[in-house]
């Protein structure tokens, strides 16, 4: 048995286009705008935005990068977010990780706009979709993650889905996720014990550990559903926390690194851009602030 390969390239472009066919229909005088801020010179922050920059720029979204300076402070940063939250021709925010260790980033992302927050990283957003509510702007790789699973076809409700890794960013908020759409979910992180026998009881397995093929094909069981969310340079090479050329044997459905979750990441936050630009349109209009008002 060799795996299905789920393209998460191609299955980008395709919400891409979509987005990129709304946003031409909408015809507003005010295109969706997405405000970046990068603060200080990490490389790989600056290979990041500029792709997502590239991105939006292709479908009409206009995205403005805030290049600020690693000595900034705390207090000025948060003025920054600030200005943007009150800017009514700004509709998303996300402010780029990671920051400065003088900076508390907590304190920062709770300071945007839950209504601009198209990262999903606030308390506010977080804790909705944990109580899986449907107004919570939910973060762009977990979404993505999402869209990758059901793209095989595959029922969700009571599968097992087994996470490695307990980040703010993936693990945390993709278990709350598969938790919301029916899933039996574990977690499993560096202090985990025997976490290969606990993997070969899952039907779905989300690596996001950060460890160059940490999983491999005696780990898993046979027709199991991988997504790889690693990035990993290996020998020159981009890989990911699977073993891909051995695991992709045994599982059903495998995503690629690169070209699976990566590009889904984007086009995540780029349709998170979007609904953020609707749902404030309509609340222009529209006498109850709720953000999901669907009157119009």
């Amino acid at each position: 048995m060799t795996a299905h390969i789920i393209d998460g390239k191609s299955i980008a472009k395709q919400i891409r286009d979509n987005l990129k066919s709304k946003i031409g229909i909408n015809n507003s005088a005010i295109s969706p705008t997405l405000a970046v801020i990068l603060v200080g010179d990490n490389e790989a922050s600056q290979i990041y935005v500029r792709n997502k920059k590239k991105a939006a720029d292709e479908i009409g979204i206009n995205c403005q990068i805030l290049e600020l300076s690693s000595s900034i402070g705390e207090n000025a940063l948060l003025e920054v977010i600030e200005q943007l939250n009150t800017d009514e021709n700004i509709h998303g925010i996300i402010v780029q990780l990671p920051l400065p260790k003088h900076i508390d980033a907590l304190k920062i992302l709770s300071k945007i706009n839950p209504l601009k927050d198209v990262d999903g990283f606030s308390p506010y957003n977080a804790g909705l979709l944990s109580y899986n509510d449907q107004k919570a702007f939910i973060s762009a790789t977990p979404k993505g993650i999402l869209e990758l699973l059901k793209s095989t076809g595959t029922e969700l409700t009571g599968k097992h889905a087994v996470i490695i890794g307990r980040s703010n960013i993936v693990g945390k908020p993709v278990s709350m996720l598969l938790l919301n759409n029916d899933c039996t979910v574990t977690i499993t992180h560096s202090k985990t014990k025997e976490i290969a026998s606990i993997l070969r009881t899952a039907d779905i397995v989300i690596a996001a550990c950060g460890q160059a093929k940490l999983v491999k094909s005696d780990w898993i069981k046979e027709g199991a559903i991988i997504i790889d969310v690693g990035i990993n340079r290996e020998d020159g090479k981009l890989c990911g926390d699977v073993d891909f050329e051995n695991v992709k044997e045994k599982a059903a459905y495998i995503t690629p690194v690169p070209g699976g979750v990566g590009p889904m990441t984007i086009a995540m936050l780029l349709s998170n851009t979007y609904e953020a630009f609707c749902l404030q349109k309509n609340q222009k209009q529209c006498c109850c602030k709720d953000k999901k008002c669907h009157s119009h």
